[in-house]
C-alpha cells in the first residue's frame, strides 16, 4: 500500500510539473509574438536610457 501511495504522490507531482512547464511554454510563445507584432507597428515603445525620464523638462 505504500508503495501505491508513493506512486500516487509521484504521478501527481509529474502532473503539476508539466502542467507549468506547459504554462511556461505559452508565455514565452505569448510573448515572442507580441515582440514579433510589435515590430511590425508604426510607433514604437518607450524606453528610458540611463535612468532619464521619458519626457522631457519644461523649461
Amino acid at each position: 500500500m505504500f508503495a501505491y501511495e508513493m506512486h500516487q504522490m509521484r504521478a501527481a507531482e509529474l502532473a503539476r510539473e508539466a502542467g507549468h512547464r506547459r504554462l511556461v511554454r505559452e508565455a514565452r510563445t505569448s510573448r515572442a509574438a507580441a515582440r514579433r507584432s510589435a515590430r511590425d507597428e508604426a510607433e514604437g515603445r518607450v524606453s528610458t536610457r540611463l535612468g532619464r525620464s521619458r519626457f522631457m523638462r519644461a523649461a
